[in-house]
């Protein structure tokens, strides 16, 4: 029974996983579109709104005016694209944050009323020997 009851919760888990690859994947089309349709060509509103292909020619033989030639003349530095994938990548960390802030939260405040509970009774023994005292101090 322990077994087949393992088995299932294993199954669970990679049911779990499966399902969070598949929201990850949907999650990453849609910062990918929101930095790609929205944030760069704000950002490119002081330039062109491809931001991604903004490059810096390592060489004199680059005289390309876009990426893709430009990568097969010679060597250059992209950091238009970098400048893309880094906002990309700061868009999915700062929501992953507010999922893990969010879910500690939850956790905390499911744990507060198990610990808040009242303590239980003090035994029998010290009962008695707290009204014996009281006893003794009264006369």
């Amino acid at each position: 029974m322990l077994k087949e009851f393992k088995e299932f919760a294993l199954k669970g888990n990679v049911v779990d996983l499966a399902i969070g690859v598949i929201i990850g994947a949907a999650f990453s089309k849609i910062v990918d579109s929101l930095v790609k349709d929205i944030i760069m060509p704000l950002v490119g509103m002081f330039g062109s709104a491809d931001f991604s292909n903004y490059f810096l020619p390592l060489s004199k033989a680059v005289t390309a005016t876009n990426l893709a030639d430009a990568q097969k003349q010679g060597p250059v530095l992209a950091w238009g694209s970098f400048a893309t994938y880094a906002v990309n990548f700061l868009i999915v960390a700062f929501v992953l944050f507010l999922i893990v802030r969010a879910i500690n939260t939850l956790k905390r405040a499911e744990a507060k009323p198990a610990d808040a509970a009242a303590p239980p009774p003090p035994p029998r023994n010290e009962v008695l020997l707290t009204e014996i005292r009281d006893l003794l101090a009264q006369k």
